[in-house]
């Protein structure tokens, strides 16, 4: 056989000539007619390239699990221990936790457990509805003031008080810790390139790897508790701020950092007098996606003994009381709008100079807003101790619609049970277990063979042999076969909440009413916690991979409507104009204009589908999947470390691997385009 020549090597290393393509895809094609032949063919032809062979399997797990046994039992610094360092972290977080949880729910204490003594009571709910209104009046006005109030109004109306301060007592304390480390980590990546090399992969499998994944080692570090809670909660949601620091800082405006080196600022100086204060618009879209994330972990967290909304949520799922389950997420969702319409409120004054205090010296006139908080917080106290009874709201004038909700899943169950069965039977029997059956017999060789064709197809040879690595270290560790099943239901659901969402965006696009009240519907799915999709697909379905994909396609449907709806509305009018100047159709119109142009943005939205599907797909494997979502779980439950890291690690690949596929489809639609 001759040697390739130089230009088509050249072809294959860089992927641009025609005739590298053509090769590529001729490879591709190939690759995938060799695995399914060898698929209609059987394991007769080669067992090994069907099942990884168990002798040659990588035992991660055991090895991660004796390390950190090591690390709790062996591991030193010299004059401190590492467990040493984990109660100190422990102990300092545990600090404002209580005197948080002291003064929002329970009361400063006295003793401990059964035996404390309440001596002085917390806030009362009336008092901290007045605090948070007067927040909101000084950050956006009376409408804002009136939104928040409404929220905190739900809590102590439909008795969910005492739970909605136990999580915002984490949220006080998870968040500014997420927020300070996340911006001290992006100045860090700023400064020092080194630093961001080194974070950037960290980053990307923080925010793949399902969140169970995070406690499995958490609780084995921590205990159970609200602290080993909160440190989970920092963990998950300090990314974003991370990349949101790096991206503000980078679009500070060179004329702003020139002025700085003009005046001599030295480099401390530099940092927090101008750099900082530069990109404080940025910041906060930070701290708003921060505080959004600590939201969303609040019921996994009550898994590790968080307490608060996420524990009602989970003891409802638990005994399938969908009443008390919603009213539960419901009351998250009330403290998500109101927490994430304070922080857009406040990222907007801060970004406004005129808002800056006058230079009177006294603090009532410099901070009135500041001053009334204090004084609302001292009446409350004093009130309490005068009068118990005005510290909550007594259970008599206490709302519940959880019996209406009861009654509703009831009707539907008598009525529609012969018809919902039938569904979910035909469903199962002629779209799911073909489908999974399919790609649980594909060999492994081949889909590693495969996906390494299609990543040096769209992006090269790193992209290659990323994608060939990470499908390896899958079938390495011996968690192939429920990768696939993590597949098969993430493919299926993907594809539905595609099916649904990309005509609603289209249908959205050009109605800018429906678009407005599209947006609220879209926001109010993003806020409700995942847990709360598979409260109603159990009530109806019952458990097993059907209700999964239920709960997964109502989970992931929200990107595919945004992202095709943006996409399209980005449009130039001039191209849509000269294309019906030219006699096309709005069919035409639409598929051969609207759609092509959008198309980046419609590979945008797949890839963020995939991603919520796959978040979702985790938290599906307490309603009875067997995929790596259900392997993260058990580990959690018997605190086996190496065994969640390493099924977290493949969900994570699973995610990193479709992401960097699409993600260079997209930009190579980008350059043809342009």
């Amino acid at each position: 056989m001759s040697a390739l020549s130089a230009p088509t090597l050249q072809a294959l290393e860089t992927g641009s000539p025609a005739s590298g393509k053509r090769f590529v895809d001729i490879a591709l094609a190939l690759a995938a007619f060799a695995m399914l032949m060898a698929w209609w063919l059987g394991p007769s032809i080669g067992k090994w390239a069907f099942d990884y062979p168990r002798a040659w399997q990588i035992p991660a797990a055991r090895h991660i699990s004796g390390w950190m046994k090591w690390l709790v039992n062996e591991a030193s610094f010299g004059l401190f221990s590492f467990t040493d360092l984990t109660r100190l972290t422990a102990d300092l977080i545990d600090i404002p936790y209580t005197f948080t949880l002291s003064l929002l729910s329970t009361g400063f204490l006295s003793g401990q457990g059964s035996a404390a003594v309440q001596i002085v009571p917390p806030i009362s709910y009336l008092g901290v509805i007045v605090l948070v209104g007067l927040m909101g009046y000084y950050a956006g006005g009376a409408k804002l003031a009136a939104l928040v109030v409404t929220c905190f109004g739900f809590f102590a109306a439909f008795g969910q008080w005492s739970s909605a301060m136990v999580t915002l007592s984490s949220i006080l304390v998870a968040v500014p810790i997420g927020v300070v480390l996340g911006l001290l980590l992006g100045l860090a990546g700023y400064r020092f390139a080194w630093v961001e090399r080194a974070i950037s992969p960290l980053l990307d499998l923080m925010q793949t790897i399902p969140i169970f994944a995070y406690l499995v080692p958490i609780l084995f570090l921590f205990g159970f508790g609200p602290t080993a809670a909160i440190v989970g909660t920092i963990i998950y949601a300090m990314p974003p701020m991370v990349r949101i620091t790096l991206l503000g800082l980078r679009a500070v405006p060179s004329e702003i950092r020139d002025l700085g080196q003009m005046v001599g600022c030295s480099r401390r100086q530099m940092t927090w007098k101008v750099m900082v204060p530069s990109a404080v618009d940025a910041l906060m879209v930070g701290v708003n996606q921060v505080i959004m994330l600590s939201l969303n972990m609040v019921i996994i967290a009550s898994m590790i003994g968080a307490g608060g909304l996420g524990f009602d949520v989970l003891a409802a799922l638990r005994r399938l009381d969908i009443g008390a389950g919603f009213e539960a997420g419901f009351a998250i969702v009330a403290l998500a709008v109101a927490l994430d319409r304070l922080s857009q409120a406040f990222a907007r004054k801060a970004g406004d100079p005129s808002a800056m205090s006058t230079s009177d010296d006294r603090l009532m006139q410099r901070h009135p807003y500041l001053t009334a908080g204090l004084a609302v917080i001292v009446f409350s106290l004093v009130a309490s101790l005068i009068s118990p009874a005005l510290a909550t709201l007594p259970d008599s004038l206490t709302l519940s619609t959880g019996s209406f909700w009861n009654e509703v899943v009831k009707w539907i169950n008598i009525n529609f049970f012969d018809v919902l069965e039938a569904i979910r039977t035909t469903l199962l029997i002629h779209l799911l277990v073909p489908i999974k059956r399919f790609l649980a017999e594909l060999p492994w060789l081949g889909v590693v063979a495969v996906l390494a064709i299609a990543g040096f197809r769209l992006g090269g040879l790193r992209l290659a042999v990323l994608a060939a690595t990470l499908s390896f270290l899958i079938a390495a560790t011996g968690q192939w076969e429920k990768a696939m099943v993590t597949v098969y239901l993430c493919g299926i659901a993907v594809i539905i909440a595609c099916l649904i969402g990309i005509p609603i965006g289209i249908l959205a696009a050009e109605r800018e009413r429906l678009w407005r009240w599209l947006q609220v519907v879209i926001d109010t799915l993003q806020t409700l916690p995942s847990f709360v999709y598979l409260m109603p697909a159990v009530m109806l379905f019952r458990v097993g991979d059907f209700t999964a994909l239920i709960a997964i396609v109502a989970y992931a449907v929200a990107p595919a409507i945004r992202y095709t709806a943006l996409g399209i509305q980005r449009v130039d009018p001039k191209v849509v104009e000269a294309g019906r100047a030219m006699g096309c159709t709005p069919l035409q119109i639409l598929t051969k204009i609207k759609l092509k142009l959008a198309l980046p943005e419609l590979m945008l939205g797949l890839n963020q589908t995939i991603m919520f599907a796959l978040s979702m797909l985790v938290i599906t494997a307490l309603v009875g999947t067997r995929d790596l979502g259900q392997e993260v779980y058990i580990a959690l439950t018997k605190a086996d470390t190496g065994r969640g890291i390493v099924a977290g690690l493949a969900v994570a690949f699973i995610a990193i691997i479709a992401d960097r596929l699409i993600s260079a489809g997209a930009a190579r639609l980008r350059e043809r385009m342009a």
